[in-house]
């Protein structure tokens, strides 16, 4: 049994290069969990720097020069930057204000009148003590949700605080992620081994497929939120803003999201439209962005991408997500691939013979 034991060890970790990975995914892993909430700056600004370097490679494809793209790109950005922060989170922020004290708790009352014809109808079942404290949980927490979305104490400006020092330092991060991207790169790979074939493989697939994700993504929130804001602005229906925003998110959470985001558009237009046409018409309008998003627009957007099993692809959402919450649920699947990468690229010793002693 101690030589089967040596023999795999020989086999998956006598390179060098399998024990540098292992460190670096611990340590990267420690870091996240233990400063992923500092660290969030950092993290964004990677993530929006691997999308602006791809508009930035396609212009010097086009001959622009590097100092010229890389100004434009970043004012592109800027401006981006300043519509999401100016035009659609005041506007969101505003319709979800409006949903929770008013829509809500017209929901909670429909929803106690409900409750409150069950006892009636199945007296057997549903006693009318039960309904009570139901009712009473609905409200307490109704209650306690609006008072935290109208209205913010004191106990929220540190918090504001945080938001602010984000947004201030967001942009001058991915400034100096592109404009020194290079050296950065060099001062991390200068820690090391000069020969690693292995992890040469591993970055060099993981680069391609996290900037293929990264930018697909965020074309896809972009593509599915407005075409939802137009078409629900179209059929009149209330909080399109913040219905289209949140279906626009929905797709960073594979298969899940898609089911998540279906709640709040049928509690909303089922209460301004109720079972009528106008209502079936947002149901299927819903439903045919949901299908073309799922068979047309990925699969055009992600072509490069390592195709991974639906089972696969929950799993990574549901362990990753759990672990790194936002950051998890967004990198699900290129970490899924990362994974697999490694797995599949993992140097091996080929063991002399094929034949092991088990009785050893």
């Amino acid at each position: 049994m101690l030589r089967m034991v040596r023999a795999w060890y020989q086999r998956y970790f006598s390179n060098d290069e399998s024990i540098i990975i292992i460190l670096l995914i611990a340590g990267f892993s420690a870091i996240l969990a233990t400063l992923g909430g500092i660290l969030a700056p950092v993290l964004a600004a990677i993530v929006l720097a691997y999308l602006l370097q791809g508009i930035i490679n396609q212009l010097a494809a086009w001959r622009v020069p590097k100092t010229l793209a890389l100004a434009g790109v970043y004012a592109l950005f800027l401006g981006s930057l300043a519509s999401f922060l100016f035009v659609l989170v005041p506007l969101t922020w505003g319709q979800l204000v409006r949903l929770v004290s008013v829509q809500l708790p017209l929901l909670v009352t429909e929803g106690a009148r409900v409750l409150r014809m069950l006892p009636l109808e199945y007296p057997e079942i549903v006693s009318e003590q039960w309904i009570s404290d139901v009712s009473t949980v609905l409200t307490t927490r109704m209650n306690t949700l609006v008072d935290s979305v109208v209205s913010f104490s004191v106990s929220s400006l540190p918090s504001v605080m945080d938001t602010m020092i984000f947004i201030v330092l967001l942009p001058l991060l991915v400034f100096f992620f592109l404009k020194d991207k290079d050296r950065l790169i060099a001062w991390f790979v200068g820690f090391l081994p000069q020969e690693r074939p292995f992890m040469n493989r591993v970055m060099s697939e993981m680069n391609i497929q996290i900037a293929n994700y990264v930018r697909g993504k965020a074309i896809e929130i972009l593509i599915t939120g407005s075409i939802t804001y137009v078409a629900f602005l179209l059929l009149g229906l209330q909080y399109a803003a913040l219905l289209a925003f949140m279906v626009g998110l929905s797709v960073v959470i594979p298969y899940i999201g898609v089911v998540l985001v279906t709640v709040p558009v049928v509690v909303v237009a089922y209460f301004q439209f109720g079972w009528g046409a106008d209502f079936f018409a947002v149901m299927v309008v819903h439903l045919i962005i949901q299908t073309l998003d799922g068979n047309l627009l990925v699969p055009l957007l992600f072509s490069e991408a390592v195709n991974l099993h639906p089972i696969a692809i929950m799993v990574a959402v549901l362990v990753f997500g759990g672990v790194w919450g936002i950051w998890g649920l967004f990198f699900a699947i290129p970490l899924a691939t990362l994974v697999n990468a490694i797995f599949s690229s993992w140097p091996r010793e080929e063991p002399p013979s094929n034949r092991v002693d088990w009785m050893d």
